[in-house]
């Protein structure tokens, strides 16, 4: 085995270089309000919030430190590149010596695609291209469930000479920890080709930690390099990067070291043009608590893998999988800019890898496939329904059963007797713990809603409805909830509660007629037509009466019982893309018109009561107009909020219309969303290719 890994890594070496170069997508304009690096999952998040990636600490998505440094030796000159030159570990917290990375490069661009980061830099005489990937191909569950991103660099010289040329690249244990004062280990070692340096927590606390703006502190975080040309170190940043600016090497010192800084380098050579790459991965060991189940990541969910096996295997698919990224990104721009514009397109670039890292994939102890949501900076809460609704559309558009997993937890915590209410849960508890609802208060009308139209959703995609026969006692509890319950709710929480919960809303309710139609909808494709009927019925009985109690001329209410009140009704989306045809189309009609004459300089408000907004939800409001002039009218304004944003975090989905600021929330799943507009047109075929058959 060892034999055929080694074979594998110089196999990969070798086509480094040789790689076909695909074309490139067309360099995005937009200036992300955060540059998406490494992206595995919500704990192994790394950020840069800055314009410059040598300006500051790479971060944690919740803001903390996540410090990745990086610099090139050119001919004996050093030029960082990545990070700042200070100390980023307790091993030299008091330094005050000589610094070593002191002169920065030029950085030349910053360009955000689906899959993949690059940047440009001037490194004197040496050009510097850096590319991050993370290849989250939604369509196979081993990739997207393997805890490795690239790092690629490629470098050419601009005056046509020859260079000798040495690349650094250095983690601090805070990539391992969730505070700076718990204490770290940190190592190195050579394995089957490749060289290996990690850094974890002393205590090893798997599972214990919980909660929302936190980081992980168990598991070991990996830079990991190709044997041949390189050289690794542990210790002191500082002393670390003295040593590869003196002679272009490290010291090779791996034995264990406490609260280390890791760090390797590799030779270029001489060469006017050279290329490789480092890879940085996360071996968590454990990954969700289910019901008092310690669960592995889906990549070990067997417990017949190991994090240098996934690395080898990295390796291996690095020339064939970067091809792939660069197709995928430019294919996603050209279907996003189709469908609606260029700017949309850039904000769905953006999105991806926001939207997957939001989330771990795991197999339940029944063999059912889980993706799990963290309330990123909501509150943490684990698996929570709200999150999947508005998050599903791109789970939807390349891959359904990724949506079944999206649901399959709040299936079986109902369908257990581990939840008894006649309405989903909320949550199944805090990241990572999913032991059942930790959340203090039910969304009754909003989790029935969400979980029946994603079921229906889920048919549509496929075609058939036998994840709904599967769930089908559930469904029809939930759907029978909404019948009594639905139309005109109570005083109730729902997703939308910013400015305070109320009873009478109105685009709530047009959820529960959603929910109503979509428990029809599946009814109909499993042959029980009359169920199907009785339940289409309804839903056309409520519609009508839900225009009448919510018109207000020109526009319709925020709340049945106020006047000159209105909100957003993106819940009318699935009306129109599963083609139910529950409401008069002059609603949406009506509601566009008056979205137009409403909006912010940032965009459309959620509602009547606050400037704030959500961008999620502006898309699908947008998507329900019939224009392509109306939806980009829309949604350009969400994307001159993330270029102008003065707030710098990962995509914000809750800001402040009439100025560049966020509110609270940052790097959620719900951004996922943004794939509604793609997701019509994806139906629209199918329903087509189905009257064909």
């Amino acid at each position: 085995m060892k034999k055929t890994l080694s074979i594998a890594i110089l196999a990969a070496a070798s086509l480094f270089a040789t790689a076909r170069a695909a074309a490139p997508a067309p360099q995005n304009t937009l200036r992300a309000p955060a540059y998406p690096l490494i992206t595995i999952d919500p704990y192994t998040s790394c950020w840069s919030a800055g314009d410059y990636l040598y300006d500051s600490h790479t971060t944690h998505w919740t803001g903390q430190p996540f410090p990745l440094v990086g610099a090139l030796r050119v001919d004996g000159k050093t030029y960082r590149f990545m990070g700042i030159d200070a100390p980023t570990c307790a091993f030299e917290a008091g330094f005050s010596g000589e610094r070593s990375l002191s002169t920065p490069a030029v950085q030349q661009s910053a360009d955000v695609r689906a899959m993949q980061t690059v940047y440009e830099f001037t490194c004197g005489p040496v050009g510097l291209t850096l590319t991050f990937t993370a290849p989250l191909f939604l369509d196979d569950l081993e990739l997207i469930s393997r805890p490795v991103n690239y790092i690629a660099y490629e470098t050419r010289s601009l005056d046509g000479a020859a260079h000798n040329v040495q690349i650094y690249f250095e983690a601090s244990p805070a990539c391992a920890v969730n505070t700076a004062d718990q204490e770290a280990v940190s190592d190195g070692y050579r394995k089957d080709g490749l060289a290996f340096v990690r850094t974890g927590s002393k205590e090893q606390n798997v599972l214990r930690r919980k909660g929302d703006q936190i980081k992980i502190d168990w598991g070991y975080f990996y830079l990991c390099a190709p044997d041949g040309g390189s050289s690794q170190s542990v210790g002191g940043a500082m002393t670390m990067r003295r040593a590869f600016a003196a002679n272009g090497r490290l010291d090779g010192k791996t034995a264990a070291a406490d609260n280390a800084c890791i760090a390797v380098a590799r030779s270029l050579g001489r060469a006017a043009a050279a290329k490789g790459l480092i890879m940085a991965g996360f071996d968590d060991i454990r990954s969700i608590q289910y019901f008092k189940t310690d669960l592995r990541p889906y990549w070990n969910r067997r417990g017949d893998s190991t994090i240098e096996r996934q690395f080898a295997l990295a390796a291996g698919d690095y020339p064939v999988l970067n091809e792939k990224c660069r197709e995928f990104d430019l294919e996603l721009m050209e279907t996003a800019t189709r469908e609606g514009g260029r700017k949309y397109a850039e904000l769905c670039a953006l999105a991806y890898r926001q939207a997957i890292a939001a989330h771990k994939l795991v197999e339940s102890p029944d063999g059912d496939l889980m993706l799990l949501s963290k309330e990123n900076a909501s509150n943490g809460s684990i698996g929570t329904v709200d999150i999947s609704y508005p998050s599903a559309p791109l789970f939807l558009y390349y891959n359904p059963e990724l949506c079944k997993a999206l649901l399959n937890h709040i299936f079986h915590y109902s369908e257990s007797g581990k939840w008894q209410k006649p309405f989903p849960a909320h949550d199944v508890g805090t990241y990572p713990q999913a032991n059942g609802q930790t959340y203090k208060h039910d969304m009754p009308v909003e989790e029935s809603g969400n979980m029946l139209v994603l079921t229906a959703a889920i048919a549509a995609a496929e075609g058939n409805a036998e994840y709904a026969r599967r769930h089908w006692k559930e469904l029809t509890r939930w759907a029978e909830y909404l019948v009594e319950n639905g139309l005109d709710p109570d005083n109730q929480l729902c997703t939308d509660d910013f400015a305070g919960h109320f009873a009478h809303n109105a685009n709530l309710s047009i959820k529960a007629i959603m929910g109503i139609a979509s428990y029809g909808y599946c009814a109909r494709m499993l042959g029980m037509q009359e169920v199907a009927d009785s339940y289409f019925a309804k839903a056309r009985e409520m519609a009508g009466e839900w225009v009448r109690m919510a018109d207000d001329g020109d526009h319709y209410r925020l709340t049945f019982d106020k006047s000159g009140t209105w909100s957003q009704k993106y819940n009318l989306v699935w009306d129109k893309l599963l083609g139910f045809g529950i409401f008069p189309e002059s609603v949406a009609r009506k509601e566009i018109a008056y979205y137009l004459h409403k909006q912010n300089r940032y965009g459309l408000p959620l509602d009547s009561r606050r400037q704030w907004t959500k961008s999620d939800w502006i898309v699908w409001s947008a998507t329900l107009a019939d224009d392509r002039k109306s939806f980009e009218a829309l949604v350009e304004p969400v994307w001159d909020f993330m270029n102008e944003t003065v707030l710098r975090v990962p995509m914000s989905d809750w800001y402040k219309s009439d100025v560049p600021a966020h509110v609270i929330f940052k790097a959620r799943a719900v951004v996922g969303g943004y794939w509604i507009k793609m997701l019509e047109s994806k139906y629209t075929v199918k329903k087509q290719e189905n009257r064909i058959r």
